[in-house]
């Protein structure tokens, strides 16, 4: 059967299948558009430079709604033209791209390779790119980056050779961090953009491959009954009468309020109710920081989120949520307002430390609070099934983390069905034969 002629209505008419293919023009020898497994679609020519011998060699267009169908057939003709007069245009691009910098590398791929990531997650590999990548590795031709620089880069990253102070505005400032798991993600980041190079013919090997990785994160922390204790009372206090200033000795102390009660900050009843809010539903950061008024179902104790780390989904709350959020003053479209009304509030950092430090709870992290609020529900003999789903978990084996939780609720099932059959064989054992 003869292909189809690539028109628009071809073009957007190919489905995503989950695995790369090439639909060919059935007019334009050579002439295709590659359908990424998840729908990603461009442009690409095949040709033969040299002679029926020669070794194909394929040569990346442009992406699709960038380039029209049009637009992209015009700039194969001339590639096709080009290799029958013996040029080899992928060759020549390669040598191109093998002289661009890991900088420019990076440049080109926020721009086209990431379709498919969400803006949360771009916006976390801009940082890291700023943070980490530019500063050890921006000058350094992709051609000549070997796994040695890659491991290089890890080492120093963990050692924390980038970690600097980061302006946020007029007043603020943010600490940049390294460490072993920051080190381990931005490798991984590093990784996705050479494979993203690799597959558009700059490098012919991907130099992150084989590098032995930091393992990733610094475990869960799950909260005790005495720690919930401290900061059930330190919430209190921050919203009420205030957490008392930490001062640094000798610095500006002359400016300092002289009266105890002024030495202390009261913090904003958002962000108090944010933490809570953390604790009791098991959401991730965002989606409370970025939740809006209109997405809150009050009357089923529903919060309907368009969009989160898994996707559209709906999180059930309990009426202790449900209380809180009714108590709040509703000045933003956002549940936790910030300064600015139109924006969702970008961290809980600086409150958290302050609250964290009163309450003696040093190196708690936010998200710590959900893998407390899944150790809970894990060891009340929740199934993993219904965890996920409070979770938002796409997959059981996501869940499957906290599996080990539920091992005592195991035994004590274990040991009530064991003692209702022995129970009922030690009835029948005093069953006389006369009863029979």
């Amino acid at each position: 059967m003869t292909k189809p002629r690539l028109t628009k209505q071809v073009v957007d008419a190919l489905p995503a299948t989950g695995k790369d293919y090439v639909e060919w023009c059935g007019k334009l020898s050579g002439f295709g558009c590659r359908v990424r497994g998840n729908g990603h679609k461009t442009f690409v020519v095949m040709y033969r430079a040299g002679g029926r011998n020669a070794v194909p060699r394929k040569v990346t267009i442009g992406t699709y709604g960038k380039l029209t169908v049009d637009q992209a057939r015009v700039e194969a003709s001339k590639i096709l033209a080009k290799a029958q007069l013996g040029e080899d245009v992928a060759a020549e691009r390669a040598k191109q791209r093998a002289e661009m910098t890991v900088s420019e590398l990076c440049d080109e791929y926020m721009q086209e390779g990431v379709e498919h990531k969400k803006p949360s997650t771009i916006q976390s590999d801009i940082s890291r790119i700023e943070a980490h990548i530019r500063p050890l590795l921006g000058r350094k031709r992709i051609g000549a980056v070997s796994r040695a620089d890659i491991e290089r880069f890890l080492r120093d990253v963990a050692q924390g050779k980038t970690a600097r102070e980061k302006k946020t505005g007029k007043r603020g400032k943010s600490i940049v961090k390294g460490g072993k798991g920051t080190a381990t993600r931005t490798v991984r980041l590093l990784g996705g953009i050479f494979t993203y190079a690799v597959r558009r013919d700059y490098v012919q090997a991907n130099p992150c491959r084989g590098v032995q990785l930091y393992k990733d994160g610094r475990g869960d922390r799950f909260l005790k009954p005495e720690e919930f204790r401290r900061l059930g009372e330190t919430l209190k206090l921050a919203e009420t009468d205030g957490l008392p200033w930490k001062f640094n000795e000798g610095r500006k102390a002359k400016h300092r309020p002289k009266r105890p009660e002024n030495q202390r900050e009261v913090f904003s009843p958002h962000v108090v109710a944010a933490i809570r809010l953390l604790m009791l539903t098991g959401c991730r950061l965002r989606e409370i920081l970025h939740l809006r008024w209109e997405e809150v179902d009050f009357e089923r104790g529903i919060l309907n989120l368009p969009d989160s780390k898994t996707g559209q989904k709906k999180i059930v709350v309990p009426r202790a949520a449900i209380e809180i959020l009714s108590s709040l003053e509703r000045s933003s479209v956002y549940v936790i307002a910030g300064n600015n009304p139109d924006k969702p509030r970008a961290d809980l950092q600086r409150p958290w430390q302050r609250i964290t430090e009163h309450a003696e709870l040093q190196g708690l992290r936010l998200h710590d609070l959900r893998h407390t609020y899944a150790s809970i529900g894990a060891e009340s003999g929740m199934g993993l099934v219904i965890l996920g789903k409070l979770l938002g978990h796409k997959s059981t084996a996501t869940t499957q983390r906290y599996a080990h939780l539920g091992d005592d609720p195991l035994k004590r099932t274990s040991e009530h069905i064991a003692d209702t059959i022995m129970s009922a064989l030690s009835a029948a054992r005093q069953r006389s034969p006369a009863d029979s």
